[in-house]
């Protein structure tokens, strides 16, 4: 076993929703046992106070709040492991010193802030240059720990290029930096460690993180998986199907893909398997759909902030970009097991046995305020660390609202407690902050004399310290990646490689993007989506804006393959994270699940040809037909394509496929995607051919089987 894949278990645990396993202190599981275990527990609530009181408040420098972020991270991530891999105590207690050593790094900046900026220029001081070497070997000690070994060598890989790239050959050699100039710019600027990755882990993706905690606490898992289940649990291979849509809805609100296989694949996969799915494909579905969950609007995944705040966009319109493809990518996934399902004669649940999904809204749809408000601040042009804020405080209100609420004598007395508690929440934008956090903090003291208030205040509680552990991951990756872009931005090294892909594409489109999709999923054979965003998008992104490609789509097409590369094995961290839940090998895991998203490969290359796809202006079509009719003749063929790649894929569609259908059946699908003079005409021609075929040969099918019962 190597050592990602000792590491790989670690990950998925941190994002593994808690269990009570220390009763007797009223803790969560997962932050280890004892004393340890509870300092641990104090720790990541600390870290989320921390992060809420940035959001309300902003009191503090923006490089100030990045130096204490990636330093919480680094306290927390050490204790953490230090309490849950236990080991000899002269290795817990190194542990535990790194993580303080590295606090203390954050707070280094807070105390030296305004000398720090006047030295920032190239004027450090050697207690400088100390606390930055010893912030960066900590960083790349805790991602190896908490990531993997792939991710700290890749940027292990740029950090000796920075120091010695004067001594490499031809166009990849530069004019050679000093070691205090590479700890100066990684350690204290804001293009290296501290830049935009941690910037926007601090600000917005640790505040949804959160947002997704507290609404799985209020029961929204619970409530997505009961309209799952009546929506698609009674069709043919339902018990699949429950598991894309669940995992669909999940997406809305948590933007890790991992968090989603830990807690939707608790039900689904074992469902599944029932059902009569083998382990492998059970768990390849649940990781396909949990990791849609990156590109499900509204909060989507860290990558989108990133997006948005490195293209320097309103975040809406990352969302509305995002929209179809997402739709699209649950589609491929719903229409795979669809296939797989009919070709294996595997039936649905009876429908006495499922949850009416019109109940299940009916009964919770309270839960769904905070989500509707946030869609709403978002598409109406506040900042997303303000509707972030806003939803995590409507969550919050509801949750310790709700316990007061049963509490109330008569329906009238519960309908006027809500409406005060709602006027109070809108007066948040005309007051300010401290209207909602008056509102909380005397919730919470009522709480606290109410029956079952008081498991209502453990709630929140165990949602700040989950929040913080599922940020841990997240958090320590961005930091990593600030090494490999501070490297790029220093060096220019970028310009080699964009140079190198617009040489092919100025012959063929078609390769450059090949040669960027591989890029992305070899990268994402050992590094998570965010940093594969973050350095493909740096090299090719410009290279393929050269190109023709809008800024967005050419980001959004690196973002898209970066979530497919966490599927592809040996390192597919989503399939790892099933594959206990499963009972199977992770690396079966992820074959299967290369298959099922195989047929959502095509989403990105049609979008690139056709901007439509993600709702951007440009490409000959939209020019000669117009906007809104060539987003619908895009989608369609989308939808086409996609369903004949699945059918190719499975071998099954109205009945069981022979090898030349499905040549066929992937003729047509590849020619509706070149988007070239007439393979459109030919790909559609194709696809009426096969559709027939498959038509005549399932009636043929089905005309026998009736035959044969009588």
């Amino acid at each position: 076993m190597t050592s990602t894949d000792r590491d790989l278990p670690l990950q998925a645990e941190l994002q593994a929703p808690a269990e009570a396993s220390e009763a007797e202190h009223g803790l969560p599981g997962g932050f280890g046992q004892g004393l340890e275990g509870r300092i641990v527990f104090l720790i990541a609530i600390a870290f989320s106070v921390f992060q809420l009181w940035f959001a309300a408040y902003h009191s503090l420098p923006s490089q100030t709040v990045r130096a204490l972020h990636v330093g919480f991270v680094l306290l927390l991530g050490f204790s953490l492991i230090a309490s849950l891999k236990g080991g000899p105590l002269p290795l817990r207690i190194a542990l535990w010193s790194a993580g303080i050593v590295g606090f203390l790094t954050g707070v280094y900046h807070y105390v030296f802030y305004e000398d720090l900026i006047l030295r920032e220029g190239g004027w450090l001081i050697t207690q400088d240059l100390v606390v930055g070497t010893i912030m960066i070997v900590l960083v790349f000690e805790a991602t190896r720990r908490l990531m993997g070994i792939a991710l700290p060598i890749i940027a292990g890989i740029f950090l000796l290029y920075g120091l010695f790239g004067q001594y490499f050959p031809g166009v990849l050699a530069h004019r050679g930096y000093g070691f205090d100039q590479i700890i100066g710019h990684l350690g204290f600027g804001t293009e290296g460690i501290y830049g935009t990755p941690v910037y926007v882990s601090a600000t917005y993706i640790f505040l949804f993180i959160l947002f997704g905690s507290f609404l799985e606490r209020a029961g929204m898992i619970k409530l997505f998986t009961d309209v799952s289940l009546g929506m698609v649990g009674h069709t043919r291979g339902g018990p699949a199907k429950v598991a894309v849509v669940s995992s669909g809805f999940m997406g809305t609100i948590s933007g890790s893909g991992v968090a989603n296989v830990v807690t939707t694949g608790q039900f689904t996969i074992p469902l599944m398997k029932r059902f009569g799915y083998k382990p492998a494909f059970a768990g390849g579905v649940e990781a396909v759909s949990s990791m849609g969950g990156q590109i499900m609007p509204p909060v989507m995944g860290a990558v989108a902030f990133i997006m948005a705040e490195t293209l320097n966009i309103p975040y809406r319109e990352v969302v509305i970009a995002a929209i179809i493809p997402a739709v699209l990518y649950f589609f491929s996934a719903f229409w795979m097991v669809h296939l797989e399902a009919g070709k294996r004669g595997l039936v649905g649940m009876r429908r006495d046995q499922l949850p009416s999904a019109i109940g299940a809204l009916r009964a919770g749809w309270y839960l769904i305020i905070p989500l509707a408000a946030l869609v709403y601040l978002l598409f109406t042009g506040y900042t997303p660390l303000f509707a972030g804020t806003m939803g995590l405080a409507l969550t919050a209100v509801l949750i310790l609202g709700g316990a007061i609420a049963r509490g109330l004598p008569g329906q009238a007395i519960r309908f006027l407690f809500w409406i005060l508690l709602g006027l109070l929440c809108a007066a948040f934008f005309q007051y300010g902050v401290n209207v909602i956090i008056t509102t909380i903090a005397v919730l919470i003291a009522v709480n606290a004399f109410v029956k079952g208030g008081r498991q209502t205040l453990a709630d929140c509680r165990d949602a700040l310290a989950d929040g913080a552990k599922n940020a841990l991951p997240v958090a320590i990756a961005c930091a990593m990646v600030g090494v490999i872009i501070g490297i790029l931005t220093l060096t220019g090294s970028a310009s080699t490689f964009a140079s190198f892909i617009v040489r092919i594409g100025e012959t063929n489109l078609f390769l450059s993007l090949v040669l960027t999709m591989i890029t992305c999923l070899i990268l994402g054979m050992g590094i998570p989506t965010i940093p594969n965003y973050i350095i493909t998008s740096s090299i090719a992104g410009p290279a393929l804006l050269e190109l023709g490609v809008p800024l967005l789509v050419s980001h959004m097409f690196v973002f898209y393959f970066g979530i497919l590369a966490d599927l592809t094995p040996p390192v597919a961290l989503a399939a790892f994270a099933a594959a206990p839940i499963a009972k199977e090998s992770g690396m079966k895991i992820g074959m299967q699940a290369v298959k099922i998203a195989l047929a959502g490969f095509v989403i990105p290359f049609m979008a690139v040809y056709t901007p439509a796809l993600m709702m951007q202006d440009g490409g000959p079509l939209a020019d000669a037909i117009g906007f809104w009719p060539a987003v619908a003749y895009i989608v369609f063929k989308t939808v086409i394509s996609i369903s004949l790649w699945g059918a190719a894929a499975i071998g099954f569609m109205f009945a069981p496929l022979a090898w030349w259908e499905r040549l066929l059946a992937t003729a047509a699908a590849f020619s509706l995607v070149l988007a070239m003079p007439i393979t459109d005409e030919v790909g559609f021609a194709l696809a009426a051919l096969f559709l027939a075929l498959q038509w005549w040969r399932g009636r043929r099918s089905r005309e026998q089987a009736t035959v044969a019962g009588e």
